[in-house]
């Protein structure tokens, strides 16, 4: 995020003695992304920050995939992951059951009742959106609170946790990246601004407004790596407490971005998924569908046309609102969507007659695009609805 922040105490030159109350020096660490070439910040801690006491493997929530084979479309019904109760004893990251993933990215769906341990994905950024519930997400740059709506973007490496607020469950949607997620490049000057036509600008991004100081000692906390395997987990113990951070500036650190904030971008006749676009990762993108006035030309169709997305996987989670295109096949709240690619796709039977003469649509959804095949994760296949890949023709498989 090319946008430049100064919060807390910081020296007025960077790199220079920055000195306590006592007159011991602040310990000053750079966190940057591709070796220092691009996006950095500088933080400055009142302890070491490499200063650990212990380290020991931490087993992740099960990563494993499987092919996507025989190749169909498929509907997930995230919400019977975690039946009755069972989310109060779960946190926002050890909860987190993996449902469909590549080298690129992995899509996770969790639902918390407790606060999650302080985790590190030291793999890539996580663009995680909040399906319901409120939550402090507390990191070394400072908290944020979120609520339902909420993308929070969190840079790779970023020390965090998640602190659910009210009785009400908190539902998260995952995107984890294997390298960096940002505001499409279109959207951005050649500086990094937001440009005038792009659908959000920095106006409706929140940041933390300030550090706060956390004491503790022998701290742990959770990092997902790299390994020579595909993914690890370590616990690392600090003889103190993390979120140590006096000040710090730059232009990398965490943010929200509520998708109420999005402004959609409409036409005389039906626009193509580009247009939905709010980030982009190495390897994929983020879209989000909004509540918006359709295409209005006098002959216009306002549903999508059928389509076959010849480089991409194409995974919808739907989230609020009433989805006009999909009326018939199963799908509605917490579903997700998988049609990938090989597979012509588009509005259930008799919903293009139905959208005729439509003014406006009240639907709410988040869409990743892959441009490499999407498998199946643990998650995915505890919550498939097996009729869905027969709901185009009515009939279920003739063998």
């Amino acid at each position: 995020m090319a946008h430049y922040r100064s919060v807390g105490d910081v020296p007025r030159k960077r790199h220079t003695q920055h000195r306590r109350p006592d007159g011991g020096l602040y310990y000053e660490e750079l966190m940057g992304e591709e070796g220092f070439s691009s996006d950095s910040s500088l933080l400055y801690h009142r302890d070491i920050p490499s200063a650990i006491v212990d380290a020991r493997s931490w087993t992740l929530p099960d990563q494993r995939t499987a092919p996507n084979a025989p190749l169909l479309p498929r509907h997930l019904k995230l919400h019977a992951l975690f039946p009755d109760e069972s989310w109060r004893g779960c946190d926002a990251v050890n909860g987190r059951r993996l449902v469909l993933g590549n080298g690129d990215v992995r899509i996770s769906y969790a639902v918390a009742g407790t606060a999650s341990p302080l985790y590190r994905n030291a793999v890539g950024d996580e663009c995680v959106y909040v399906e319901s519930g409120a939550a402090t997400v507390d990191t070394q740059f400072g908290p944020l609170e979120v609520r339902q709506g909420d993308y929070v973007v969190l840079p790779r490496s970023t020390t965090h946790r998640w602190v659910p607020l009210g009785d009400e469950p908190l539902r998260v949607y995952a995107i984890e990246a294997s390298g960096h997620i940002a505001p499409p490049k279109r959207y951005l000057s050649k500086y990094g601004q937001f440009l005038e036509h792009a659908p959000y600008c920095e106006r409706d991004l929140r940041q933390p407004d300030a550090p706060v100081l956390h004491e503790g000692e022998d701290v742990e906390v959770l990092v997902k790596h790299r390994a020579a395997s595909g993914l690890a987990g370590t616990v690392y113990t600090y003889p103190r407490h993390p979120f140590d951070v006096v000040g710090w500036d730059g232009c990398l650190y965490p943010y929200a971005f509520n998708i109420s904030d999005f402004e959609p971008i409409t036409g005389r006749v039906h626009q193509p998924p580009p247009v939905h676009q709010v980030f982009e990762g190495s390897g994929f993108v983020v879209c989000n569908f909004v509540p918006r006035k359709v295409d209005y030309h006098p002959l216009a169709v306002p549903v999508p046309y059928y389509h076959s997305n010849v480089d991409s996987d194409e995974v919808m989670f739907y989230v609020g609102g009433d989805y006009e295109a999909r009326k018939g096949s199963g799908i509605g709240l917490g579903s997700v969507s998988l049609h990938p690619g090989g597979h012509a796709h588009g509005p259930q039977p008799g919903a293009v007659e139905r959208s005729l003469g439509a003014e406006f649509f009240d639907e709410l959804a988040v869409m990743v695009d892959t441009f490499r095949p999407l498998e199946l994760g643990e998650g995915a296949r505890a919550s498939e609805d097996p009729a869905y890949p027969w709901s185009w023709s009515g009939r279920g498989p003739s063998r």
